[in-house]
């Protein structure tokens, strides 16, 4: 039963990913049909960001009462319903209804990322959080080729989006089916976690990472944003978050730029290489899956860590031609592949599990945060300073993402973790 769960829970995160890069590929014909400047995606994407952020605040509260099953159930017929939603919206060509559209979309979104994330953490080992996560960069690579082809083929952005809803409509259904194995799953251990990872709690007694809040005699209450804030060591994880998210979006979004501006790449060039950043961290979590059988979750952060650190570096070094800056792109990218889904992972071992869905879902508002602020405010560097800064902008969101894990491990304690044979 729990493998068959596992099924269903990583064709859920192929689906959380399918439709975040849709909007992107669509626009420059989109926009047109609607008859709004270019500039207009990104009140949709704000729209969206700003859902996502008082879904994953919510998660927390939403969970204790609903289960992680229900709220998954919800939040993806939410996404599909919105998808359906930005098709029909070509019928009327109105802009303010896809800005309608985007707001189930960003609450549906931000609810199935926190509690999808925080379940995982909770009933499965690393090394699935890790593949997790690679099967939502295929569902993101996937969403623009849908996209691609029904605009190549004549069918139009609408239908692009319609498919991708009812895939989602398909996987609402079932998950729905599915409902029974989330209950079940909830009452059992998981013969895959790693069963003896501890921290060092407040009153320094080491906590068992696998206790679950359900097994607690008495029902545990749902943290606010002030609760969470309080919790020793919450504040160092969250800056983390939200420096990881900054560090990807940025880079994702300004690297060929920086290429083009600041190292004097070709641009159709530059375009094709920026896309190696993410086949990078789709390809690095793959890799991940496996490393996590050998190393613990704060010894895969640190590695990912100092592989971006060396590929900052290259992509400084002042060597004649594009080599290093491509070589340079690709680190970075599988430097990121562990952070994100190693920091979720170790969130129950660090704070326990009554606390760690409050604090997921606090993260992932944090993440939205970050890649909501970081982009522009290096655009502005960009354009009043100059673009060659970029990595070094990339190095100072790095530091401080590295000075928030080692004060959480000096502040909660050490999390080890015996290694499967």
């Amino acid at each position: 039963m729990g493998n068959l769960l596992l099924a269903v829970i990583y064709a859920a995160f192929i689906s959380l990913g399918l439709p975040d890069a849709v909007l992107g590929s669509a626009w420059p014909i989109m926009y047109r049909q609607f008859d709004v400047p270019v500039s207009y995606a990104g009140s949709i994407s704000m729209i969206i960001s700003a859902g996502t952020i008082v879904s994953a605040l919510m998660s927390d509260r939403l969970t204790l009462k609903l289960g992680a099953g229900k709220i998954t159930v919800i939040s993806v017929g939410m996404t599909a319903i919105a998808l359906a939603g930005f098709s029909f919206s070509s019928a009327f060509s109105a802009f303010w209804m896809l800005c309608l559209w985007a707001i189930p979309y960003g609450l549906g979104a931000g609810g199935v990322d926190a509690a999808l994330n925080n379940y995982v953490a909770l009933h499965y080992s690393s090394r699935h959080m890790s593949w997790l996560h690679c099967m939502w960069g295929i569902g993101a690579s996937a969403g623009p080729y849908i996209m691609s082809f029904a605009l190549t083929g004549g069918y139009g952005w609408n239908s692009g989006y319609r498919w991708i809803a009812i895939l989602q409509i398909g996987l609402t259904a079932l998950l729905i089916f599915s409902l029974p194995l989330w209950r079940t799953r909830q009452s059992q251990p998981d013969s895959t976690a790693q069963p003896d990872s501890t921290v060092q709690s407040d009153s320094t007694v080491q906590l068992d990472s696998t206790v679950r809040a359900d097994s607690s005699e008495e029902p545990r209450k749902a943290l606010s944003l002030f609760d969470v804030f309080a919790i020793r060591g919450a504040k160092s994880i969250l800056v983390m978050f939200f420096c990881y998210s900054a560090l990807e979006m940025t880079t994702g979004l300004w690297a060929a730029s920086y290429m083009v501006l600041g190292r004097g790449v070709d641009a159709r060039q530059a375009a094709a290489w920026a896309s190696l950043f993410y086949v990078g961290i789709t390809v690095g979590r793959a890799a991940s899956g496996f490393l996590t059988m050998r190393f613990d979750d704060p010894t895969m952060i640190r590695i990912g860590q100092v592989l971006v650190v060396c590929g900052i570096v290259l992509m400084l070094l002042p060597v004649p031609g594009d080599l290093t800056t491509l070589v340079g792109l690709i680190v970075v990218g599988l430097g990121c592949a562990p952070i994100y889904p190693c920091v979720i992972h170790s969130t129950p071992a660090y704070f326990g599990a009554d606390k760690s869905q409050a604090i997921v879902g606090v993260q992932m508002a944090c993440a939205y945060v970050g890649s909501l602020s970081a982009p522009p405010v290096f655009g502005w560097i960009a354009n009043h300073v100059t673009i060659s800064l970029f990595p070094w902008f990339l190095i100072v969101i790095l530091l401080l993402m590295v000075a928030m894990h080692e004060n959480l491990r000096r502040v909660r304690g050490d999390v080890s973790s015996d290694m499967p044979a």
